[in-house]
């Protein structure tokens, strides 16, 4: 069994009535880059918070490295990229990187922080004059410079266009190719297939799926059909075989794992349906489905 590096053994942590997290086992385990996806006030923070020693859990137990998450040890072995607000604009990148990394005893040196994060261009030119795209980059390599075994990367790419998100995405494989761990959490549910190992839904507090992203789609459904009908959508949801139904404009989206016994179903039932199209269902389709059941 490969190691586990940051563990939630069940834990609830409760905001007063509201419970955020109920029951939770999480590992995290050595050199993987495992996503956590769910919708706002699902526990994704609360869970990355109490791994950081942020928060103390009602019940359960939370260890990082085998120990305390706030043990200072720890805490020199993990980086952090968070939604960073007040960074001095008139600090060069260079002296942001120099000042972050004189906290750790053995950091990173400049130079490969800033070509793990392709900043090398860039070194003097002050965070003010940056672009939302080179923020977040130095903001990566501000939770890199002290050479962490563990990362956190919380929306790394809020915020940026196509372009800059994708290139910050191959920053992080870099990362991920140097045998680091990553925990990510993101909306994005491409990003979470692009760059995750592992993936773990969560929603009201609860884990309600766990697994690579091919196994995650794997479990509501392997098709996408998409078509324009006249039947109720309470009626196909009473089909066998179908997760989830829903409105796509005009037209109705259903991820199903038996396509072509739905599809006959259906047009035995209306044969004037139009606009026809099976596809493979994708992982934004398969966390649809699974956080609409398990709020129905």
């Amino acid at each position: 069994m490969p190691e586990i590096i940051a563990e939630l053994k069940k834990v609830d942590k409760n905001y007063g009535k509201v419970k955020a997290l109920q029951n939770v086992d999480l590992k995290v385990y050595k050199g993987e880059v495992i996503a956590l996806l769910g919708p706002n006030g699902a526990g994704k923070t609360t869970a990355i918070n109490l791994l950081l020693g942020l928060l103390r859990p009602n019940n359960g137990q939370v260890r990082v490295f085998g120990q305390d998450p706030k043990n200072a040890n720890n805490r020199m072995r993990t980086g952090v990229m968070l939604q960073i607000p007040g960074i001095p604009e008139t600090l060069r990148v260079r002296e942001h990187i120099d000042l972050f990394s004189s906290y750790y005893p053995k950091p990173m040196s400049m130079q490969e922080v800033l070509a793990a994060t392709g900043l090398a261009d860039l070194e003097n030119r002050m965070y003010g004059k940056l672009s939302g795209g080179q923020k977040q980059r130095l903001h990566l390599a501000l939770a890199l410079c002290g050479d962490p075994d563990l990362v956190f990367l919380d929306e790394p790419t809020t915020g940026l266009d196509v372009a800059s998100r994708r290139a910050l995405w191959e920053q992080v494989r870099k990362i991920t190719n140097s045998g680091k761990t990553v925990v990510l959490t993101t909306h994005y549910i491409e990003e979470a297939e692009s760059l995750a190992d592992r993936v773990v839904v969560i929603n009201q507090g609860e884990i309600i799926a766990e697994g690579s992203p091919s196994e995650i789609k794997a479990i509501t459904a392997a098709t996408k059909i998409r078509l324009v009908t006249k039947i109720a959508h309470e009626d196909i949801k009473a089909m066998n075989a179908v997760s989830s139904v829903k409105y796509d404009g005009a037209a109705t989206l259903i991820l199903a794992s038996k396509a072509e016994e739905i599809v006959l179903e259906l047009l035995q039932k209306d044969n004037t349906i139009h606009g026809l199209e099976v596809t493979t269902a994708g992982l934004e389709d398969a966390f649809l489905a699974l956080t609409q059941k398990k709020v129905a």
